[in-house]
């Protein structure tokens, strides 16, 4: 692990990564990033969920895409001004809720059907990982999609690479209830719960 990597991934680090840029990784406007939600969307296995959660929802791009989606849509991140942002971008869309919260601590009342886990896995470490993975998957409701979406590529601020994350996912969770695809530049491993 990357010695830096743990101070970058605080909430006041990516707080302060947000007042410093408007779109800190060109969410907005990347052909890549778009590309990745297309294949994100592609990989769903319904065309409707009743409860999906999106930690790491950044200034609102997927979430947007996911919200037609969705009956009930709850986005969270731990940038207070990324959570903003995003509210705004998805104001159109009222059954959307944005909370301030650390994955670590979010609970649901409900069981979600989709939980999308896009950009923030190796944002924990190999352990911290598998225990967020199995407390998450258990929530899940029966027949629930827990999708995993990450760039493969190197990044000073990561804990983990994009292959380590997705090797953790699979370390962890149901070998028999996944299926994957590997992207030139990204890589998307979904489990549907028995």
């Amino acid at each position: 692990m990357n010695p830096m990597a743990r101070e970058a991934c605080t909430p006041a680090a990516f707080e302060r990564l947000y007042q410093g840029k408007w779109d800190p990784w060109d969410f907005r406007t990347s052909t890549y990033e778009r590309n990745r939600y297309q294949a994100t969307l592609d990989a769903l296995d319904r065309s409707r969920y009743q409860f999906a959660f999106e930690p790491g929802c950044s200034i609102g791009e997927l979430t947007a895409l996911l919200a037609p989606l969705c009956a009930d849509l709850l986005a969270t991140d731990v940038s207070r001004t990324a959570v903003e942002r995003a509210r705004k971008r998805c104001a159109m869309f009222s059954h959307v809720r944005f909370e301030c919260d650390d994955l670590r601590r979010v609970t649901f009342n409900i069981a979600p059907d989709l939980i999308v886990l896009s950009e923030i896995a190796y944002y924990f470490d190999a352990t911290e990982l598998a225990e967020l993975a199995h407390r998450l998957y258990a929530q899940l409701s029966a027949g629930g999609t827990l999708i995993a979406v990450h760039w493969l590529g190197k990044s000073a601020d990561h804990i983990l690479h994009g292959d380590e994350a997705h090797e953790v996912l699979l370390e962890t969770l149901p070998r028999r209830c996944q299926t994957g695809a590997r992207h030139t530049r990204f890589r998307i491993d979904r489990w549907t719960r028995a």
